[in-house]
């Protein structure tokens, strides 16, 4: 990675940072494998997986009461149709309903472990007067039978607390035949994604860390590559280097011995 600090500024060469990258693409390769082996690994062995069963029911009425308070409503008015299907929601979510249901199908769950556990959800069906009831359980028979029980008990709560309304089912749940969660094949690709991401910035990071703050001058060409537009003057030799071609130290080398033989004779 080419960094050149001029004024106080620092220029990225993205092309030499590429060229890094791709010098170490199989230390890349390698740690993205290992992030992807290891969240792979634990969403196989540690992740419960969940079922969802879904039922879905048809607003119907031809007019309803709060009180004495009484409303007549065509069965094609849609805006109408889908107010209602609120409030069908609402009933379906207060505890008196999944008590019941708790009991109809004979759970061992609590209304606040239902609701904490988020296992009933409902969507609107946009534009119509139709909603679905999805159930979320780890028991794929467990999701069938408590959203077929809220289709039996549900038009039954309503016609009590809504005069002249009901609801019809338009389907009932199955048992599913896959999980719902988790993804093997999202959790895979996020973390090889992840992996060879962090390993990327970590390359990057320890390049720039290296270059700024370990930039030891090894020689005369290093120093002209790093800085093309100074001009070396001279250049100090290293005594101890024991190269033939240096003159230097081929020089000095050969006085100490002539020196030592001196020695040795007197």
């Amino acid at each position: 990675m080419a960094v050149k600090k001029e004024a106080d500024e620092v220029e990225i060469d993205f092309l030499k940072i590429f060229g890094l990258l791709w010098k170490n693409v199989l230390v890349i390769l390698l740690v993205a494998s290992i992030f992807c082996a290891a969240a792979l690994t634990y969403t196989v062995f540690m992740v419960t997986p969940k079922y969802e069963a879904v039922a879905s029911m048809y607003v119907n009425n031809s007019s309803f009461s709060f009180g004495q308070t009484s409303f007549s409503i065509s069965s094609s008015e849609l805006s109408a149709s889908n107010a209602l299907a609120k409030a069908y929601i609402f009933i379906l979510e207060t505890r008196e309903t999944i008590e019941e249901v708790i009991k109809e199908a004979g759970l061992n769950y609590t209304y606040e472990e239902i609701m904490n556990r988020k296992m009933i959800s409902t969507q609107e069906i946009t534009g119509t007067a139709i909603f679905k009831v999805k159930v979320t359980s780890t028991s794929p028979t467990e999701a069938e039978l408590i959203a077929n029980t809220i289709v039996k008990v549900l038009p039954t709560r309503i016609e009590e607390i809504i005069d002249g309304s009901s609801v019809r089912t338009v389907s009932f749940a199955i048992v599913p035949a896959h999980r719902a969660s988790p993804s093997y094949t999202k959790a895979s690709v996020l973390s090889f994604v992840f992996g060879a991401v962090c390993s990327c910035l970590w390359i990057i990071v320890r390049d720039f860390r290296d270059r700024k703050y370990n930039a030891v001058i090894t020689g005369a060409d290093d120093l002209s590559r790093r800085y093309p537009d100074l001009m070396i003057l001279s250049v100090i030799p290293d005594m101890s280097l024991k190269s033939k071609n240096n003159y230097y130290s081929s020089y000095y080398g050969s006085e100490r011995k002539r020196g030592k033989k001196n020695e040795n004779k007197q």
